[in-house]
Parts: structure tokens; sequence; C-alpha cells
């Protein structure tokens, strides 16, 4: 089998795809580049699916093969892992994870020496090493490995820092959703030490409700929860941390295009590092529209967190993300992280004295319609017929865009439409979803 990264690592369902052999394969070809590179520890750590036992053992025996160190931190959230990777030195990092997948998927993310996801050189060079012969080192230069009990008090520390110390949240009352994922130790203790009142749902993991109806994907609950508890704020994490929703008071929904421009309003400053904000071809029309009357510089990037971060590198920037909730605030930490980001919305609306309604009222955002199309194979994409049917769509629209990209993690396309007007933009996004059907 052919094991290619996607946008977030390799990802798929682990009963044909990210099996025990495919994990033990590519902890040995990862063990082997990153050793090379002069790194010689690797930190393991896993969300709440119950397969991740299972591929922690494989990847374990793959490094240790290579002759690289392991050091296991047990169930923590994907920026807690990169945030130790960053912290200790001289290690790399990695995650068994499908984020906000369902249990019968996992998958793994690999984190360089900085705590940044892998580049795509790296990951040539790992897939390279996939398709030759597995061969261990000699038997007193094997890894060894051993378990990091600090790892969860160490993340929990790191997020309590980034909170302004003349900032209080001991007069709220927040509903957290964990998503029966990695968070659900660590978040609820976060909030619970910054002194607010936490009532936790989604923090109940069994191996197989991660993402069940909770979380990001799935906010439904945490909004009537925030309204019945008359909670100051909804969090929705996602099941391996890195992604958050935000509920206000009212109930609203608040993604990351909201989240960011929260930030960006909050933020005194508008030069150099923070002259600028990165989005991807899935940010809102309306968002560009407004950050830039707030004097900022706005750039898209590919769809895909790894891409923001690469391109906020790029241009030397500190905030950027994506509508699905994946903030970075570079100013803090290297990758998306959901619990963070929320941090720091509840910080600046408690320093401005200000509803999240009092803020977003001054930018608006154009009807955007998502769609997912399921398909047995992706390059469908590529057809003539389809293109052009695409192409005339766009020109169709006088103020709008289309999007029409292979999932990188699923079996399918994702089609999204934007327009002035609503109707508009759902009749064309189920007319191209209609084509793949066909």
């Amino acid at each position: 089998m052919t094991i290619k990264f996607g946008t977030d690592g390799i990802r798929g369902p682990v009963e044909s795809r990210i099996t025990p052999e495919i994990c033990l394969r590519i902890g040995h070809a990862a063990g082997v580049v990153l050793k090379d590179m002069g790194w010689e520890t690797v930190l393991i750590g896993k969300d709440t699916r119950v397969s991740g036992y299972m591929l922690e053992s494989a990847l374990q025996a793959g490094f240790i093969a290579a002759g690289v160190n392991v050091r296991l931190l047990g169930p923590l959230p994907t920026p807690g892992v990169a945030y130790l990777t960053r912290s200790l030195r001289n290690q790399f990092g990695l995650v068994i994870s499908a984020s906000h997948n369902n249990y019968l998927d996992n998958g793994i993310k690999l984190f360089d020496g900085n705590g940044e996801k892998i580049s795509k050189d790296i990951e040539g060079k790992i897939e390279k090493l996939l398709l030759g012969n597995l061969k261990p080192v000699k038997t007193a230069e094997l890894g060894k490995a051993q378990r990091f009990d600090e790892s969860g008090d160490r993340y929990i520390e790191f997020c309590k820092s980034t909170v302004p110390p003349d900032v209080s949240f001991d007069s709220l009352r927040i509903v957290l959703d964990c998503a029966n994922g990695a968070c659900y130790k660590v978040s609820p203790s976060i909030l619970r030490e910054l002194g607010a009142e936490v009532i936790s749902i989604g923090a109940d993991p069994d191996g197989f409700n991660i993402n069940h109806e909770c979380g990001s994907t799935h906010p439904e609950r945490l909004q009537d929860e925030v309204i019945k508890q008359r909670a100051d704020f909804g969090i929705a994490l996602d099941g391996d941390g890195d992604r958050v929703v935000l509920i206000d008071r009212m109930g609203n929904i608040l993604d990351g295009d909201d989240i960011m421009y929260i930030l960006a309003y909050a933020n005194p400053n508008r030069t150099g590092p923070w002259s600028g904000i990165v989005g991807t071809a899935m940010t809102n029309l309306g968002f560009e529209e407004g950050v830039k009357k707030l004097g900022y510089k706005f750039k898209r990037a590919d769809v895909g967190d790894k891409y923001v971060s690469q391109m906020l590198q790029k241009e030397g920037w500190m905030l950027g993300g994506e509508p699905s909730g994946h903030i970075i605030c570079r100013d803090l930490v290297s990758t998306g992280d959901g619990t963070i980001a929320a941090l720091k919305v509840i910080s600046s609306l408690l320093i401005l004295e200000k509803d999240p309604g009092d803020i977003l009222r001054n930018f608006t955002k154009i009807p955007q319609i998502n769609i997912n199309a399921e398909v047995e194979n992706k390059d469908i994409l590529s057809d003539s017929k389809i293109q052009k049917k695409i192409k005339e769509i766009e020109s169709d629209l006088t103020v709008g865009r289309v999007l029409v990209r292979p999932s990188g993690t699923e079996s399918k396309i994702r089609v999204m439409v934007e327009s002035d007007d609503e109707i508009t933009a759902k009749k064309y996004a189920k007319d191209i979803v209609t084509m793949f059907k066909k």
C-alpha cells in the first residue's frame, strides 16, 4: 500500500489504512529521516481513540528499531505535543490522532524540533523510505522508551501563563465541550485554575465516542447548555484540541473567522509582525474586507493550518487561521491551539469590557455554502466537463467565489460557494455536488 502525507499528516481507517504494520514502518522511516537531522528522541502523544494504544506500540517499535529514543506522553492535545517538542529541545514530536474524525479513523502528525509541522521535503523523504525494506540498527544502538508523566502538568502551566496577570476569570461561568478527546483532562483544569466556574461536557471518553455529536464540528449541544446554564461563554474543542469554536452568552456560534476578527480588533498594534493576517481559501470575503478596514494586510494560504503557519513565517506575521477553528497565535504557539485561542479571545473581551457582538457588528460576512460530496475517486475533480461547469458558475457570480477541492483526509470533494445572495450560493453549490453524484 502506498502511503502519502495529506494536508494534515497521514490519516485514514484503522482497519484498512492506518494499520499496526503501516505504523511500524512509518515509525522506522520517520526515525531514520529525523535522526539524520540531529533529533534522536521522539515525543509521542495521542488522543482518546481505542486504536491509539495499539498504534502507539507499533510506532514505538519502529522508532526504537531506527535507534530513536521514545518518550510516551499519553493522552495530550496536539498543540501540547508541539509545545513540549519545542520546550524540551532536541526532540521531535508525533501525535496519534485523526483530529475531528470519528473513532474508526486514526492518523499521524509529525512535528520537527521547533514544534512546527514537518515540511513537504521531510515528508517526501519519509514516503520514499516507506517503499524500502525495514532494517533495524545494531542491537547495541537500539532506542529506549520511557513514560513522561509531567506532560499534562507542563502544558497546563504553559496555557495559564498566556493569560495576562491582571486578567481574572473569577466571575466567569464557562461550559467546555472537550469532544471526548485529548483535552478532557487538561482544558477543564486550565480554566478552573484560572478561577472560572467550569461545566464540562464531552469529557468522558470511552475510546469510541470521540467527536460523536459533540465538539467543534457539532456545537449544537453546547449552544443549548450555554443558554441553560446562563453561562458567559461556551468553548468547543475537537478531538485533538487544535480547533475551537466559541459560543457567546446569547448562544451565537463564533467560528474561526469571528475569533480572528475579535483578536485583530483587540490588538492595538498594526505594524511590523502585527501588520498582517493570514487566512485560507475558505476564509470569508467579508472577513478579508473587515480586517483590511481595521488597517491590516491580508493573505490567503492553502487550506490547512500547516500552510497558514508557513505563510505566517514567510511574512513574519503573528495571527492566522481557518474558519474551521484552527487559530495560530504565533506570539504564543507554533501551531493551531484551541485552548490558547479561547483564552486569548476571552482575555481580550474582558480587557475591552465588550461582548463579542459589540465587536463582530463591525464586519459582515457574505453568505457561504459548504457541502461535501462523497466520491470513490477524488481525481474526478480534474474532469474537463466539471472544470468547465465550475468556471461557468464563477463567471456568473457578481460578488463571490467558488472553491472546489479534494479533501486531504477523506474520500470527499469539498464544495464552497460564496455569493452576496444566499439563494444563489445554495443553488450553485448543490449543482456542483449533483455533478459529482452523477
